[in-house]
Parts: C-alpha cells; structure tokens; sequence
C-alpha cells in the first residue's frame, strides 16, 4: 500500500507542490500540513493591497477549500509537525497524529528575522501573517509615526503603505544605501527619490543603539545619537529559513536545508523547496542560493512534485524578483552581483532596463524600474536571454529601437 506524499508547510510552494502531484498523475494519499488556521493563501499582498484596500482585507486564498476536497488533498491547518522518524518514514504531529510517507517535502518558508534590540516591545511588530497584517493596517492612521527599521523590499513596501494611509514614515536603514541586496544602485536610487517626494524619511548608515517603550509609544535611541518616537516599529531585517526541524531530523542544513539539484536532502526520499532551502542554480555554475521569492516557491513547488514522482529534473530557472512602490514596478531578472559591466536602455516615461553582463559578455541579470508593468515584457525576453547564456551585443542591448526579441531569435 501506498504511504503517500506528506508535505510540510502549506504556503505558495507546498500548496503548488500538492496540486502538481495530481496533475503529474499520483492518486496515492497526499497531506499537506499548515500552521496557520486559514486555507493556503498568498503572501505578497500582506504588504500591499492588505494595507491600503478600502474594504476590510480578507486572506487571497491560493486554492478553494471545494478544490482540495476534489483533488482529494488532506489540508491539515492549524497544526504542526513536531518530529520525523526517518527510519519509520513517519511524521508526528503536535497532537500525536502520527503520518507515513513515501517522500516528504519541507516547504516551510522563512520567518522574519528577529531584532534582538526590539525583543519585548509592545510597540514593535513584523509581518509575516494575515493577522500580523491587520494589526499592521490598523495602526496606519493619518498622523500616526510609523518607523520601519530596514530598508529591502517588505520594509520598503509597507513605508509606501502607511504613506498611502496618511502615516508619517521614517525608515532607518543600517548600510550606505536602501535596496542593497540584489538591486542595483541605479534602480536603488530611484526607489529611494519617490519615497522621499512622498515624504518619507530615510536614515542610511544609522544603527539602533535601544528602544524603550513607553505607555503609548516607543522612543527609538539612533548611532547618531538622535531619538525617534514612534507609534509602531516595524522590523523588517530580511528572513531566515524555518529549518529546524529538518535539522533535528539529521538532514544537512547550513542557511536553509541543503538540497542538490533535483531538491532532494540528504536523505533521498525528503526534499526541500522554496524560501527554506539552500540549492544550486545552474545557470551560474551551480552557485548555492537561498531565494525568497514568489515565483520561485512556484516553481519549485512543481518541480519537487515532479521529482517526488521520480522525474529527476534538475532545477534550471532564473531568479525573478518584483515590488510595486507607489506607481513604480521593479523587476529584476537573474543576480546582479554575477555582472562586472552594465548597459543602459531608456524606454521612456521614466522607465529603463540595466543590463548586467559578465567579464565573457555573457547576459547574466536585467534589472528595471518604470510606472506599472512597463519594463515587464522586456524583463520576461531579458531572462529567457539569460537562460540560453546569451552574448548580446552591448549596443543592441542599449538601443530601445533594436527589440530584444530580435535577440532572442539570433
């Protein structure tokens, strides 16, 4: 008889995971594991659309509850696993329920990593949930000081957010600039002039030496020696992998649980995929990589699923990252930080692409920024450039007239 396909962690990667084991053919059990109360839902809107919607937000679920009972998915929400007997092949919940498996998929995420400054304030929170978001929302009243403490994507976000809603906004941002990793200074800067015209205060090359709340407020002590009283103070220092259990189960982890390139662990009936793992991408020599990123929890979702069913298909996508700020669409194909040279193309109305080309001219990142979705045609092209490992000629890369699909075909 069969054990089935258990899977852990019941976000954007382990609900795609699920679905795919279906629509791959398996009809053996499948469980899909949550903690949260809620069905699966997506993630990316907590810091947008949640925030500034004029009706009361309600999680956007991933799938029906009617779709997992047509799948025959056993959705088990608002529990956790607690241990896994390798040997047994089993997985224990904290209730005592105890499932078997046939292959098991950590799909857990990342969490937001923690401040130890800020540890016991009232007045400092972090979004990772549906409810985290609402307490969040209601807190960006006109007038209310709202202090973001790091400047990435999720912080950077929910500044334009509480800015929409009519809070003040200031965001304190340890290194020399907002955006540093994996967006180019260029774009970075951008980012950074519109959240300033809309009032938003950023403090570059400032620490936090305290917080100390008060009945109401908190009072935030700078490096510089400046105090800032805030209403709320939203952490927002980037992530770190849920992997704990993996490790206590003997699995090799190291920022992530460590996965070759079909998403297999150490052991070779668990795999990992999405935010928790660390993996090798092949299309920069098999450079380990740990991404938080929609898209990418997609599609390795699918292709664990894949892999479950003994597909042994390496992982062979590029990284595609993306934030709305304001009016602005930011999307960046591949990783900057491979490029040692940079060409500029200008697709007017303020919009541009940079691309980024390692020493042997190969295109290995793109990088854009413009109102709405305009540099997202020319980013989808960029990356499927990427993907061939493409020497497009600098100049036809800079010339808005040449289009990159002409590229794509030579």
């Amino acid at each position: 008889m069969d054990s089935g396909m258990v899977i852990i962690g019941a976000g954007e990667c382990g609900v795609r995971a699920a679905f795919a084991l279906r629509e791959n053919g398996y009809d053996g059990p499948v469980t899909l594991i949550g903690t949260e109360k809620h069905l699966p839902y997506e993630r990316p809107p907590l810091s947008k659309e949640a925030m500034v919607s004029e009706d009361h937000p309600a999680p956007r679920t991933i799938a029906a509850e009617s779709l997992f009972t047509e799948k025959n998915i056993d959705f088990v929400g608002n529990s956790t696993a607690t241990s896994i007997d390798r040997e047994e092949k089993r997985v224990t919940l904290e209730d005592g329920r105890k499932i078997p498996y046939a292959r098991l998929l950590f799909a857990t995420g990342a969490i937001p990593r923690p401040l130890p400054l800020a540890a016991g304030s009232k007045h400092c929170t972090t979004l990772r949930s549906f409810e985290d978001a609402v307490a969040i929302r209601a807190r960006f009243q006109p007038g209310a000081r709202i202090v973001i403490v790091g400047g990435g994507f999720i912080g950077l976000e929910l500044a334009a957010s509480a800015r929409k809603r009519g809070a003040t906004v200031t965001v304190i941002e340890a290194q020399s600039r907002i955006m540093m990793r994996g967006v180019p200074e260029e774009i970075a800067r951008v980012i950074d002039t519109r959240h300033r015209d809309e009032g938003v205060t950023i403090l570059c090359d400032t620490g936090i030496v305290s917080f100390a709340d008060a009945a109401d407020n908190v009072a935030i002590t700078l490096s510089t020696g400046n105090v800032i009283v805030a209403d709320l103070a939203i952490i927002g220092i980037g992530a770190t992998p849920v992997a704990a259990l993996a490790e206590a189960s003997g699995l090799e982890t190291g920022n992530g649980v460590v996965v070759n390139d079909w998403l297999q662990t150490s052991d070779p009936d668990i795999y990992a995929a999405g935010d928790c793992c660390i993996f090798p991408l092949a299309v920069y020599g098999g450079r380990r990589v740990r991404l938080e990123a929609w898209r990418n929890a997609q599609e390795q979702g699918e292709l664990a699923a894949r892999n479950m069913l003994g597909a042994q298909e390496p992982h062979q996508a590029v990284p595609w990252f993306w934030s709305d700020q304001y009016e602005l669409g930011l999307q960046v194909a591949g990783l900057a930080d491979e490029g040692v040279r940079t060409i500029r193309r200008d697709l007017g109305d303020g919009a541009f692409i940079l691309f980024h080309l390692a020493a042997d001219g190969r295109l290995v990142a793109a990088s854009g920024i413009g109102p709405g979705n305009s540099v997202a045609k020319d980013i989808r092209l960029a990356e499927m450039l990427i993907a061939r490992g493409a020497r497009p000629d600098s100049g036809q890369l800079a010339t808005a007239d040449v289009k990159l699909k002409s590229l794509l075909a030579a």
